[in-house]
């Protein structure tokens, strides 16, 4: 099942779920276990497209692909090397990454994210399994060379703008065998596979929970595959996932 958020034809924010090309709204969030169908049918070129989340707290982990360590020339982490993306970095499909006048060097990031559907402090693989409700595309979009000066990741990672999500969060997917890919401007930028991944999913989610209680609607951005590079103006990204679908967006 494929679940959006977006602006309807009166700016309003509304969610539903995705049959073919039309949207079956819902009297509420997706994420509220009450929200019921309605009767209201749109289609998809009617509405513009949102965040599918309104994150809480977006939580990333750092180097999870060994060939993407390699290219940025760091060993590969004994634990899970996590940071934090506030929740004004976060935008939707089609909206402009800015890029900021004191970077030099902002690179795409093609992830897999995580949408959690409930609130887990503590828990197992097996119980982090349970507590996720789906996934969409992200781009972790990285001030770089910001990145290396600082020596810590907050500043490069935090500008506004720099979490594109979505463009639908889908359900009843396996995480383990994704393809996912990075297209700048029409050429594949990046091309691998979440069998690729240091740390699986389910790890990933009971890691943080032992740092952190994940909410409904916190995201987890699960890494990058090699195959890094920089945007600039005028450019157009797109974060490819298997079973889920494209996330584009433009560069300013």
């Amino acid at each position: 099942m494929k679940y959006v958020r977006f602006l309807n034809s009166k700016k309003e924010i509304r969610f539903g779920k995705i049959e073919g090309e039309r949207i079956q709204v819902l009297d509420g969030p997706f994420l509220d276990p009450a929200s019921k169908p309605t009767d209201i049918i749109l289609s998809l070129n009617e509405v513009t497209l949102l965040a599918p989340v309104d994150p809480n707290k977006v939580i990333c982990v750092g180097l999870n692909y060994a060939l993407h360590a390699k290219e940025l020339e760091h060993s590969l982490p004994v634990d899970p090397v996590i940071f934090i993306k506030p929740q004004s970095s976060v935008i939707g499909p089609n909206d402009e990454i800015i890029c900021p006048k004191i970077s030099q060097r902002v690179d795409y990031e093609a992830e897999l994210a995580v949408v959690i559907g409930k609130t887990v402090k503590d828990v197992t693989e097996i119980e982090a399994a349970e507590a996720i409700f789906g996934y969409t595309c992200a781009n972790d979009v990285t001030a770089r060379d910001l990145q290396k000066k600082d020596g810590q990741w907050t500043r490069a990672k935090s500008f506004d703008t720099f979490c594109p999500i979505g463009p639908w969060v889908v359900t009843d997917i396996d995480p383990s065998h994704l393809d996912i890919q990075s297209i700048l401007n029409g050429e594949i930028k990046q091309s691998s596979n979440t069998q690729n991944f240091i740390t699986s999913v389910p790890k990933l989610v009971s890691f943080m929970s032992q740092v952190m209680t994940l909410n409904p609607g916190d995201v987890v951005l699960t890494g990058t595959p090699e195959g890094i590079g920089a945007i600039q103006s005028g450019d157009e990204v797109i974060v490819r996932i298997e079973m889920i679908g494209e996330l584009r967006n433009t560069v300013k």
